[in-house]
């Protein structure tokens, strides 16, 4: 597959304290099941080039596109946050590629290894699983927000895992978007919140698991996850033993944190500009909760997260003429992650003032799922 320039052609300067000017965001095109093609590697090539440069590229993970910069700059971090409108106080993940064991651009990373970690890495690396470890001085201050503990990943998705090798550093980046707003799943999402404030996207489809990593603290005991991702308590529990859940109630009540302990807690996140309201509810019953909660915002432009076993509803007033997005099977909690974020954005984009989305069960991805509509639903006033 070629390289896509069109009206993306050209990378310009941006300042080194980290303020963005605009650049022309060039786009890059690579299959994923073809990178060894001239055309991919050229385009591999030329975005760990950027990296290495300093600039700022957005990848394609398995999870979501991330928006990546060498973690060991903290310029270019810098620019991470300012494309993204990124508070300083909310700390990036570093993703790494090579071995999983005597890794050489994992190690100098870490001040420590605890024993428990060999077995996670073991299990689910390359893949959706971000490991906090206690890191070394190498790690600059802006990538952690001052504290101990660096989030690490090795992503599976084979473009971002080879420009990351290629570039030779390890890579912080977090989402792809403007912060708090919905996170990328395709370029397309990338190019519309940031185009003209990094240098370069490489459109390889549409991600495959549509949330972010897990994020978890093998330090503790028991185990931490501050985020649910795709790799699920009970899988990590077989692994490594005891993990529980961090709870909102643990953060702090400033709107603006000295630090957060983790990347992904932020009260409000993954929010369309549309008011999102949740619905309970099990699925024979999800009808009538939808329509009742329909009925409280007649007036409104109502678009609404449909899966596909109520595709052949026969909806009453309110919801008839309501905006429609095929969510997927709720018998498949995988298929919803995977196309959660691409259907907010695209009822965003049919102007809906008001987004009715039911809740998945709270099992297995289900988790994340609930975690991130639960975030995406909260006002900015919270």
């Amino acid at each position: 597959m070629a390289i896509v320039k069109s009206e993306y052609t050209h990378v310009a300067a941006t300042a080194s304290n980290g303020d963005n000017k605009y650049v022309k965001t060039l786009r890059l095109s690579v299959d994923p099941a073809h990178i060894d093609t001239e055309e991919a590697r050229a385009a591999i090539a030329q975005a760990a080039q950027i990296l290495r440069s300093g600039g700022l590229v957005a990848l394609p993970t398995e999870t979501v596109y991330g928006l990546g910069a060498n973690a060991l700059d903290p310029a270019a971090v810098a620019r991470i946050f300012a494309a993204k409108q990124r508070p300083s106080w909310d700390p990036v993940i570093v993703h790494v590629a090579g071995p999983i064991f005597k890794n050489p651009m994992l190690d100098p990373l870490l001040a420590e290894f605890p024993p428990v970690v060999y077995g996670l890495m073991k299990a689910f690396w390359p893949g959706p699983l971000t490991l906090l470890l206690p890191r070394s001085t190498a790690v600059p201050d802006i990538v952690t927000a001052g504290r101990p503990l660096v989030g690490i990943r090795m992503p599976a998705h084979p473009v971002a895992f080879e420009v990351i090798r290629q570039a030779g550093v390890p890579i912080a980046a977090p989402s792809a978007n403007v912060f708090s707003h919905i996170s990328p799943t395709t370029a397309a999402h990338v190019l519309d919140d940031l185009d003209g404030k990094i240098d370069a996207v490489i459109d390889a489809g549409a991600t495959r698991h549509g949330v972010e990593s897990t994020v978890l603290d093998p330090t503790q005991s028991p185990m931490m996850i501050y985020r649910p991702g795709a790799i699920t308590e009970q899988q990590i529990r077989e692994v490594a033993g005891p993990v529980v859940y961090y709870e909102d109630r643990m953060l702090p009540k400033a709107a603006a944190p000295e630090s957060l302990p983790s990347p992904g807690i932020g009260l409000r996140h993954y929010a369309p500009r549309a008011r999102l309201i949740l619905v309970e509810g099990k699925l024979d019953e999800l009808p009538a909760r939808l329509a009742e909660a329909a009925g409280q915002h007649a007036k409104d432009r109502l678009g609404m997260m449909l899966p596909a076993e109520l595709a052949p509803t026969r909806f009453e007033p309110p919801l008839r003429g309501a905006a429609e997005f095929p969510w997927g099977h709720w018998s498949a909690p995988e298929e919803l992650a995977e196309r959660l974020y691409a259907g907010l954005r695209a009822l965003d984009a049919e102007g809906c003032a008001v987004i009715l989305c039911p809740m998945p069960e709270a099992e297995g991805v289900g988790v994340a799922i609930r975690d991130r509509l639960r975030k995406a639903a909260r006002s900015a006033k919270d």
